[in-house]
């Protein structure tokens, strides 16, 4: 049943996790049969109706009807692509990217529902990696690469993703050795309104937030709180519910390894980020705000998904099942993928 925005915040604030639910209407993650077994990381919600996944064995998904019906429309002869991003405008047009080192990063795109697929930027530099995909717009997107010659690299669409250039590299921060993006949850790169973009990165000495103010051109880098210092720790996934308030989350992702300070907040478009004073209790590599709300997000990953309704200072687990990535819409379809398949849309 569909839900105005008070009233999926009042229910998500009073909500117990799921193993301890005895009401059917606390709001819950309802899986989805996605007919694969692969990992979904790439996920793009449209609306409650409309989402589409992409993952490994160059898989992309598209549901119309809310998730009961799972098309598969594959890009024909792209198993071997690994699909880490998707972002969809409406049930017939996408963008997904494909992430490795030289030719394995790819840009495809759809005008047909899936139909059919045109490469529209094939890498050709060995030491490019590109990690995710964001568009301000439906005409203005941005891909971006690990660091090439010392710097992070940047793609800029001006056309939807029909068509792609390599920005110049001069306005872009010196990275630090080691720092990378984390091809996670296709939310390393993400955008709010018409030119702010942030870029999350790990790996280096310290996890930073960049941001750039005119679609790419220029960035400047802020540190997080949330630990690095090695190949395994960092910021996988920012969210902005506007220019100034973003969220941040991460960690460390391999199962043996604690994760402590795994979120931190912003009030001023990255410049500053404070620890969540409450963090989620183990690495999460997705994050998205409730639309329509100015205190209530969701963060996802393998061990679980956090709630946080104050803005991202105190989050407690929701549920346990293993997710990689979350998206929500405006008409407040909330979706999340992973591992095995997993696709879910948030009931109550």
């Amino acid at each position: 049943m569909g839900l105005c925005a008070a009233a999926l915040a009042a229910a998500l604030a009073g909500a117990v996790p799921a193993q301890a639910r005895g009401d059917a209407k606390t709001p819950h993650w309802e899986l989805k049969d996605s007919g694969t077994d692969v990992r979904l990381r790439g996920l793009s919600a449209v609306s409650r109706d409309t989402a589409w996944v992409a993952g490994s064995k160059g898989t992309v998904l598209r549901t119309t009807d809310g998730g009961t019906h799972w098309r598969n429309v594959s890009p024909p002869g792209a198993a071997d692509l690994e699909f880490r991003d998707i972002e969809a405008f409406d049930a017939r047009r996408a963008v997904v990217l494909a992430i490795g080192e030289g030719e394995a990063s790819r840009v495809l795109h759809t005008d047909d529902g899936g139909a059919t697929w045109t490469e529209s930027f094939r890498n050709t530099d060995a030491k490019a990696f590109y990690d995710c995909i964001t568009f301000l717009d439906r005409r203005h997107g941005l891909a971006m690469s690990d660091p090439v010659d010392g710097r992070f690299r940047i793609l800029s669409t001006s056309d939807g993703g029909r068509s792609w250039k390599v920005l110049p590299a001069d306005g872009m921060p010196a990275a630090q050795d080691g720092e990378a993006g984390f091809a996670a949850s296709g939310q390393c790169l993400v955008a709010s309104g018409p030119r702010d973009v942030w870029l999350a990165t790990g790996g280096g000495a310290r996890a930073r937030v960049l941001h750039s103010r005119d679609r790419g051109l220029t960035w400047t880098a802020a540190d997080t709180p949330i630990p690095a210092g090695d190949p395994a720790r960092g910021v996988f996934a920012v969210a902005f519910r506007d220019r100034t308030h973003g969220l941040a989350v991460g960690g460390d992702y391999r199962a043996d390894q604690a994760s402590p300070q795994a979120a931190a907040t912003t009030p001023d478009g990255g410049r500053t980020w404070t620890p969540a004073a409450h963090p989620p209790p183990a690495y999460r590599s997705g994050v998205t705000w409730l639309p329509h709300s100015r205190s209530v997000a969701l963060a996802v990953g393998p061990t679980g998904t956090d709630l946080t309704t104050d803005g991202g200072r105190t989050w407690r687990t929701l549920d346990t099942g293993s997710y990689d990535t979350v998206d929500c819409t405006p008409d407040l379809g909330c979706w999340a993928s992973g591992e095995k398949g997993r696709v879910a849309r948030l009931e109550r």
